[in-house]
């Protein structure tokens, strides 16, 4: 598949890959800015992504995290490129020996290949000397990290944002943990939001305090609901109505039922 769509926000750029297209958590967003690339894309789109990266000379390659779609090329890039990735610590390691990814995911991303890489290098900077300052945001992934680029008020989300308002999580999800991370990086100053799924959010600092409101009100409501003896099933069909096809389809790894259970568990 050709590149679906491309970007072009003053010096930020970006190309849109995926296989499928029946929404954007079935494509991916791979940005450049300058000589720094942040994520690789699905390995299922590696001649879309290579024909990308080709254009201008890559002097860093950024990883958010482990997750196939943001990392999915890294191995290719390495080679093609003579670059080794830098990647959060807490990923380093799954990266290094590989990892299988359910079915469902390998339909859409494909497989990844195990990649060496090594850590986030002090004092990360733009080749014009502006900072780039990786934020830990877990919750989604234990090695989520965002990049914060205070000068130009840009942050690069990784899946930190995806939508305002969430109706599935991951079986491997701590809600908890993100909500955590998504007040982190409110206490930043930001406003253009670069995520890899929506695309280019301004206003992004407001998009991710609704995230986050939009959050904590269905923790409330699932647990007020909960304080009345309702079932998690009959919470998750008031608030979210029933499992859909992607649970099913996902065998419940990506599903409303793992969001509400999470909800039901947050300390409010």
């Amino acid at each position: 598949m050709a590149t679906r769509e491309r970007f072009h926000i003053g010096p930020i750029e970006g190309i849109r890959v995926g296989r499928f297209g029946f929404g954007i958590n079935t494509t991916f967003i791979v940005y450049r800015v300058g000589d720094t690339l942040i994520d690789t894309g699905p390995p299922n789109q590696w001649p879309s992504v290579r024909a990308f990266v080709d254009e201008q000379p890559v002097r860093q390659l950024l990883l958010t995290h482990h997750h196939e779609d943001h990392s999915g090329n890294a191995a290719r890039l390495s080679t093609h490129l003579g670059l080794t990735p830098m990647a959060p610590e807490p990923g380093r390691e799954k990266l290094a020996r590989g990892y299988k990814t359910p079915p469902l995911q390998r339909l859409i991303w494909g497989r990844p290949q195990p990649v060496e890489t090594r850590p986030l290098a002090v004092g990360l900077s733009l080749s014009d000397g502006s900072p780039i300052v990786p934020i830990a945001t877990p919750g989604h992934a234990k090695d989520l990290t965002c990049y914060h680029l205070p000068r130009q008020g840009w942050l690069f989300s990784g899946d930190l944002y995806l939508s305002r308002k969430l109706r599935y999580l991951r079986s491997d999800e701590n809600l908890a943990q993100l909500m955590d991370s998504l007040r982190k990086v409110l206490a930043l100053e930001f406003d253009t939001l670069l995520c890899p799924h929506r695309g280019p959010v301004e206003g992004g600092h407001q998009a991710l305090s609704d995230k986050l409101h939009n959050l904590h009100t269905l923790c409330e409501q699932a647990q007020a609901l909960a304080s009345k003896g309702k079932s998690e099933k009959a919470i998750l069909k008031a608030l979210l109505g029933p499992e859909d096809w992607l649970g099913h389809l996902s065998r419940y790894n990506i599903s409303k039922t793992n969001l509400i259970r999470e909800a039901l568990a947050v300390e409010l």
